[in-house]
């Protein structure tokens, strides 16, 4: 299967014109057709660094924001209109065990929320989970890592302690915690904490670091240490977010990640748009840099993430709105991702592509959108019949294009 586009984004430094890209699948037929797609631009499909499956309802909870600290936000959260009516789907029992009962329904939104926007990773910051969470989704769901809810709540979701969590990592995977989301004295303590467990760590991954100063920015340099960036949520929750400026001066690894939808963003889509319109300043590039090759290197992914080969199993494939392709993206819909492969598999795109592979259509759904004909890897219109019967009544979810 060859696909010629406009563009191929490699990486943030090497853009390609007119390139024929060849997909490797085995589950290509032996007669493939050659795909003109000029109208297109080819990126390796995006890296969501930061997010919680389980949180992915809509609308969002909290009316008294911004607040000086999220621990407020959480015990207002658990009485807003948003929670009550998740609650009836998933009821919270304390054991965090996402593989039993109802709750694969509410995750499996958050996979789809992700699918969606183009994203083949997403990093879901709650405890460990069974191996069975981690397997067989369209997407890859960040298995190897190790976590601490944050300094400041402990690890009241399950798991060790901060110290015993990035123990266990033994530095060659993903620690990810919580920090310095708030403005209050609380959150202006956890950097120092952070440097008393010895925690700035390489394979440290910071998520917030609203009250981080230049001079902590800096040190989270000097140690590569990644910080992932929440803008939306940060600014919904605290009405602040990290000195964003400081961090890319100083040359941090910053990763882009959504939260979830009770307090960040729609989708990744509107999250990369929002950062960009919110900081104007900031290039285009190094904000998809952030959601390609420096997610890659936080969350310790293999090579076949992130960057685009002329002969690759992971693509996504965007309708061209601006020719230039960081710029293309601030432009792009759900409904203008032509193509999305990974690891193979076609898992959302237009339906003409599926005639190239042999696959069992009872494993896809389809639908029409914006006049366009649509498939998607698996069944998330069941998952929404499900939620109905349960509400009884239909509830709509705006990070779903059908």
């Amino acid at each position: 299967m060859n696909i010629k586009v406009n563009s191929c984004v490699h990486d943030a430094d090497n853009i390609s014109k007119n390139v024929n890209i060849k997909i490797k699948s085995h589950i290509l037929k032996k007669q493939t057709r050659d795909w003109d797609c000029s109208d297109t631009i080819a990126y390796p499909p995006f890296i969501n660094a930061h997010d919680h499956l389980i949180g992915n309802w809509f609308p969002k909870a909290g009316k008294n924001h911004p607040y000086k600290n999220v621990s407020t936000w959480v015990k207002e959260m658990r009485t807003s209109e948003s929670f009550l009516e998740r609650s009836k789907v998933w009821v919270n029992d304390g054991k965090f065990d996402l593989t039993q009962g109802t709750a694969r329904l509410i995750t499996s939104l958050g996979i789809y929320k992700n699918l969606f926007s183009g994203c083949a990773v997403v990093q879901d910051h709650i405890s460990k989970q069974k191996d069975e969470y981690y397997d067989n989704n369209p997407i890859f769901i960040l298995k190897k890592y190790t976590q601490c809810h944050s300094l400041s709540m402990g690890n009241w979701w399950g798991g060790k302690s901060a110290v015993e969590e990035y123990k266990d990592s033994e530095g060659k995977m993903p620690f990810v915690i919580h920090i310095g989301e708030g403005i209050d004295d609380v959150a202006k303590q956890c950097f120092k904490k952070l440097e008393e467990y010895d925690l700035l760590k390489p394979n440290t991954l910071l998520i917030h670091g609203i009250t981080f100063n230049r001079e902590q920015i800096k040190k989270c340099a000097e140690n590569n240490t990644s910080i992932c960036w929440c803008p939306v949520s940060n600014l919904f929750l605290i009405g602040r977010t990290i000195d964003i400026e400081s961090c890319l001066e100083f040359g941090v690894n910053v990763v882009l990640g959504t939260d979830s939808t009770m307090s960040g963003s729609i989708n990744f889509l509107y999250e990369i748009k929002f950062a960009k319109k919110k900081f104007p300043q900031i290039p285009t590039k190094e904000i998809f840099r952030m959601i390609s090759t420096n997610a890659r290197k936080a969350l310790f992914l293999p090579d076949t993430y992130g960057k685009l080969e002329e002969e690759t199993s992971n693509l996504l494939l965007l309708r061209m709105r601006d020719i230039n392709p960081f710029e293309n993206i601030l432009a792009t819909l759900m409904d203008d991702i032509e193509l999305f492969i990974h690891n193979g598999i076609p898992v959302y795109g237009e339906l003409k592509f599926l005639s190239d592979f042999e696959i069992d259509r009872t494993d896809y759904y389809f639908f029409s959108v914006s006049g366009s004909k649509k498939f998607v890897k698996g069944h998330p219109e069941k998952i929404i019949k499900e939620i109905d019967s349960i509400l009884g009544y239909h509830k709509d979810f705006p990070f779903l294009p059908f």
